[in-house]
């Protein structure tokens, strides 16, 4: 496998050299769980993202990469109409989730992200216990009935990889585990509400290397039942836990394919330059 010129300088390597680099060949005739067509996306006046257009495979990860301020955020919080909570944001083109439109007219944004779940960069745990934060999603949503509730949360925790370390202490604040744990946490409470889709912000980098491992493992084992995309500000983080990677530059996503492509042999020369650290 051929590797761009200077990537070992940003600590990156062979991609598949890495003892925990995607070991999977990815599907690119994948199904798309949800397509981006022409999206754009503005502040009042300012358009933040300039029709991009992406396909998200089924049952894959995608990392979204690029610069600071390219506008990662931007987009995927558009993908589950987080925009709609933004004033003076405004949300043009499609997104389209199993081939409809969530910005059609009379869908329900609160279904959506229902469908759509999100992890943010940092933990934010609800100042509830363990139990209470994992099973609020359910409690909104009509379920009261105790035992569905208990499983839900156990189910939702295994799930998150965090089961064995919280089992003792369900009733204990959420706010006594760790920085890692409580990502998990959150990740959990995503989970048990069963979305289709999980969006993740940058949720490892408030995270110290072993927690970071931590949510690394557990976004490759989330796959067998989910699609994920993530937004990560490290390229090493994207080589090894994505099957696909888009990267983006002032708004626009210059170029997309498979992780081992994107990074060993791209196409367009920004993201050579980018994947080299010639700038970002």
């Amino acid at each position: 496998m051929a590797v761009v010129q200077g990537m070992t300088r940003r600590s990156i390597g062979t991609i598949a050299a890495h003892p925990r680099a995607r070991r999977r060949i990815p599907d690119i005739e994948a199904v798309p769980k949800l397509q981006t067509k022409d999206l754009d996306v503005y502040y009042g006046a300012f358009r933040a993202i300039n029709h991009a257009s992406l396909d998200v495979p089924n049952n894959h990860v995608t990392a979204l990469i690029g610069p600071s301020g390219c506008g990662k955020s931007t987009f995927v919080r558009a993908l589950n109409r987080m925009h709609d909570l933004t004033t003076g944001a405004r949300v043009t083109g499609e997104v389209l989730l199993d081939g409809a439109d969530i910005y059609a007219p009379g869908v329900d944004p609160v279904e959506i992200r229902h469908r759509i779940g999100m992890v943010f960069q940092r933990p934010n745990p609800f100042p509830k216990s363990v139990f209470e934060n994992v099973v609020y999603g359910p409690r909104v949503h009509g379920v009261r009935d105790a035992k569905t509730l208990d499983e839900i949360c156990e189910r939702s925790l295994r799930r998150a990889a965090l089961w064995d370390e919280v089992k003792d202490r369900l009733d204990r604040s959420a706010f006594d585990l760790s920085g890692g744990q409580q990502q998990r946490l959150c990740i959990a409470r995503c989970l048990a509400v069963d979305p289709e889709l999980i969006l993740m912000d940058e949720p490892a980098s408030a995270l110290d290397p072993i927690a970071t491992s931590k949510i690394e493992d557990l976004v490759a084992e989330l796959t067998r039942d989910f699609t994920v995309v993530i937004v990560t500000h490290s390229m090493q983080q994207a080589a090894r836990i994505s099957d696909f990677t888009a990267f983006f530059l002032s708004g626009e996503i210059i170029e997309v394919g498979s992780t081992a492509s994107i990074f060993t042999q791209p196409k367009d020369k920004r993201t050579e330059d980018y994947i080299t650290g010639r700038y970002g």
